[in-house]
């Protein structure tokens, strides 16, 4: 019944914030937009907790830098997570696949927000828009959130690492700070059906620059994966080869 009633809730609400969005993004300047973004994901955190029963604890954001921007590079295993890293920051630039761009109004939206939309195939575009979306999230002071594996993760499952966050990191100097979940557990990817349950969202200690990039890809998805399986009660994964 709670999943159901979610699920019922999710779509008219969802619908409201993204008219509201689209005609908020006529506006001049990203502000009004932004309000409406943070203001959609509280409401569906909200609804998380009080109808579809799911308890979500945000651990480790005393671990963040303190000064200047920083790159978000988090475990993606649910729609839900989304809502749960943009409804806590203010202002927060987002690298997005191009799949979303087919809703009616989204991609006005994801353009007014100074979203970064990429291929989702990756290649030298992908890089070239990661590059061009950070400098002005930069010159904004905004910090950027990207899902390194570039899809969406069943729990215990990882997908190779692309290394647009390296590059990222790389040229613009900024720290990066991985983020693991079990929120799969209890909103698994794209499901229908949601589990009743405590779930949680850690950040961890930020990766300053001064790594070359194999030695930044390990430790990076080492962290993620393995504290994301220690989160679910699972053993330390095995490293993958990075996607370039």
């Amino acid at each position: 019944m709670r999943s159901f009633a979610f699920n019922i809730l999710f779509y008219p609400v969802s619908t409201v914030f993204v008219i509201t969005g689209a005609l908020l993004g006529l506006l001049p300047g990203r502000r009004p937009l932004m309000i409406c973004l943070k203001a959609y994901t509280r409401t569906m955190m909200a609804l998380m907790r009080w109808v579809a029963g799911i308890r979500i604890d945000v651990a480790g954001k005393d671990r963040l830098p303190k000064d200047g921007p920083f790159i978000i590079a988090a475990k993606h295993q649910s729609y839900g997570d989304g809502f749960v890293m943009f409804s806590q920051f203010d202002d927060l630039s987002f690298v997005t696949g191009d799949h979303l761009e087919k809703y009616p109004l989204i991609g006005g939206i994801l353009k007014k927000a100074g979203a970064v939309v990429v291929n989702s195939c990756g290649g030298p575009e992908a890089r070239s828009a990661l590059s061009r979306s950070a400098s002005l999230a930069e010159a904004e002071g905004r910090h950027i959130l990207i899902y390194p594996e570039g899809h969406l993760s069943k729990v215990g499952e990882q997908h190779r690492y692309r290394s647009g966050v390296y590059h990222m990191h790389k040229d613009f100097g900024w720290p990066v700070v991985p983020v693991a979940t079990n929120l799969g557990e209890r909103w698994s990817q794209q499901d229908w059906t949601k589990t009743p349950g405590p779930a949680t969202v850690e950040f961890l200690d930020p990766i300053y620059p001064g790594k070359d990039k194999e030695a930044f890809m390990a430790e990076l998805e080492r962290a993620i994966e393995t504290r994301s399986r220690a989160l679910s009660g699972l053993p330390a994964p095995f490293e993958m080869e990075h996607a370039a």
